[in-house]
This record gives C-alpha cells, sequence and structure tokens, in this order.
C-alpha cells in the first residue's frame, strides 16, 4: 500500500512584512553632512510632509537639535535623517536622494505612494 501525500484545507495567515523603509541615497546622505558641518545649529535633518502646496501634500525640511523618542531616524555616511510618525506613512517605501544638474541642486524624494506631484518635485498627492 502506498501512502498519498494529505492536502491540508486548512489556510495558513499570510505573515505580515514589515514596513518598508525609507532609504538614503549616498548622494543625499554626503550633503547632509557637509550642511550639518558647516551650521552651528542642527544635529539632523528633520524631513516631514506639510499639508499645501500645489499638488496637496509638500515636503518640508528643517535642521533640528533633538530626536523625538518616536521619530524614525536614519543615519549613513555621518548624516543623521529624522522623519516623525506622521509624516511617515507619507513617505513609506521612499528614496531621498540629492540632485545636481541643470535646473540646480536639490534633495528629491521618489515617493511610490504619490500619485502625482509638480513639476519642481516639492509637493505630491496620494
Amino acid at each position: 500500500m502506498t501512502s498519498t501525500a494529505q492536502q491540508s484545507t486548512s489556510t495558513v495567515a499570510k505573515p505580515q512584512t514589515a514596513p518598508t523603509s525609507v532609504t538614503v541615497t549616498e548622494r543625499a546622505a554626503l550633503r547632509v553632512a557637509k550642511i550639518l558641518a558647516s551650521e552651528a545649529y542642527g544635529k539632523s535633518l528633520r524631513i516631514s510632509v506639510d499639508g499645501g502646496g500645489c499638488s496637496g501634500f509638500s515636503y518640508k525640511y528643517d535642521l533640528v537639535d533633538d530626536v523625538e523618542k518616536d521619530d524614525l531616524v536614519l543615519r549613513r555616511d555621518g548624516a543623521t535623517i529624522l522623519i516623525d510618525p506622521i509624516s511617515l506613512p507619507f513617505l513609506e517605501g521612499s528614496e531621498i536622494d540629492f540632485v545636481d544638474d541643470l535646473m540646480g541642486q536639490s534633495f528629491q524624494i521618489t515617493n511610490p505612494n504619490a500619485t502625482a506631484s509638480c513639476g519642481c518635485g516639492t509637493s505630491f498627492s496620494i
């Protein structure tokens, strides 16, 4: 008599995946480190999302000294970047980069949550 493998009819709950993290490119980290080194005030760059802007939400950049206990703290190449828990869902899965091209120098965020953005890249909608 040969044995047959039994097929399970029960369902297995799909494990929850960890939240997608925000990434910082080397160019962005080096630029943040350079900015922080030249400033008397600010040990970190805080990136947040505010309501407003031509597409609905806008990115905000501030130099700050204090880290809040619930901040996401990103450290790379001598730079510290902070994201508050209210802004994090809007930035989940994003890449923070620094671009120096014919249009000028700027931090740019590639945000997979954005359904539209303005031409200058500083505001977006979801």
